[in-house]
């Protein structure tokens, strides 16, 4: 459990007379950062992770944490990059933690800092320095319609004389969940099968147990309703494939997508790994739609289905549930629409415009 330091409101008289007075106040900075991310119920492991990298950078910078410019921030940044060698992923982490602190720290120590040091605390991570994966997500155009109905009706058709069926048919399976109903890789990887539940709802509903959560809040459940035709999918694969893979097919605990792998002790199929689901994909992109070899992936299909939904209709609120986003602007950068959208909506509001008259003058 992580341990945090006792810490005086901001309102406290103090002076920093010493360069111990200038540790004490900036430990309580980061100790009051740690207390708040335990406030907002965040998790053990990610609220250590956060305080080690503030830690880092105050021990890289040498002198108060208050004083960093953008500047610093370049120079750690191409430190973590060259001289240690971090995975960018790794970087663009501790990167997105500094900045989070930073934004603290001026929200709730700036009076103070300004008052004790007149130092005018700046956000180091800026607009030039700050990754740019983490901070603006990057455009995933998914193909259009056509392109997707004729890998998955090629795909569909080729099952029957595939050499490996099973693994085929469970791929297939994956990837239409990713393309109807937008789940991540990682969420279809842990269904189990009780986790379809065909007597909920009009269409049979996923229990997603290990959705993503927001910032180490630890897995995030929903429902997902069995809608655009993955309430008949899931009921082929029960009723004509499951069954195939292993005796364990009516236990409530196991894989709903296996692997043909079993274990050795209970003799029971393992459950399929991210990388095969990834895999079968690729394979079926490489075969049937060639011109997208490479581009498209899980999660490009998810952003397919976001896309193809809304423009059938489907409000982007609705969208948002399904796919399990915390914040409706997160499910808008999903959204992709063709160039005459915007046409096609004016010539609808149009239309229940001109309704409405003639329905009083009638």
């Amino acid at each position: 459990m992580v341990s945090l330091a006792v810490v005086r409101t901001i309102s406290s008289p103090r002076k920093l007379a010493s360069d111990a007075d200038v540790e004490e106040f900036e430990q309580e900075i980061v100790d009051q950062f740690a207390l708040a991310m335990v406030g907002a119920g965040l998790t053990d492991p990610y609220i250590t992770a956060e305080r080690a990298t503030v830690i880092e950078f105050i021990r890289f910078l040498g002198r108060p944490v208050w004083t960093a410019t953008a500047q610093d921030a370049d120079c750690w940044l191409t430190t973590l990059r060259r001289d240690r060698g971090l995975v960018r992923k790794t970087v663009e982490g501790k990167a997105s933690s500094l900045a989070r602190f930073f934004d603290f720290t001026i929200t709730r120590y700036q009076g103070d800092i300004h008052a004790l040091t007149g130092v005018v605390v700046g956000q180091p991570i800026d607009e030039f320095n700050k990754p740019a994966s983490t901070w603006t997500r990057a455009v995933r155009v998914p193909p259009a319609d056509q392109e997707v109905e004729q890998l998955f009706t090629q795909w569909r058709d080729s099952l029957p004389d595939q050499r490996k069926y099973l693994p085929a048919a469970r791929d297939y399976l994956a990837a239409s969940l990713w393309r109807r109903v937008g789940l991540r890789l990682n969420e279809t990887v842990q269904l189990d099968l009780r986790d379809w539940r065909p007597d909920l709802g009009d269409h049979g509903k996923l229990h997603v147990r290990f959705g993503k959560g927001a910032r180490g809040r630890g897995p995030k459940t929903r429902l997902v309703p069995g809608i655009n035709g993955v309430g008949d999918l899931l009921e082929w694969w029960l009723r004509d494939v499951r069954h195939q893979f292993g005796d364990d097919w009516e236990d409530p605990d196991a894989p709903l997508l296996p692997s043909e792998r079993h274990d050795r002790v209970t003799g029971r199929p393992t459950r399929a790994g991210a990388d095969a689901l990834r895999s079968g994909l690729a394979g079926a992109v490489q075969r049937w739609l060639p011109d997208w070899d490479s581009r498209l992936t899980p999660h490009v299909l998810r952003h397919y289905c976001a896309s193809s939904l809304y423009e059938r209709g489907v409000a982007l609120k609705a969208v948002q549930e399904l796919l399990g986003h915390e914040w409706l602007k997160t499910t808008t950068i999903y959204v992709h629409v063709h160039d005459n959208h915007i046409e096609q909506a004016w010539a609808v509001a149009n239309a229940r415009v001109a309704d409405r008259f003639d329905l009083k003058e009638n």
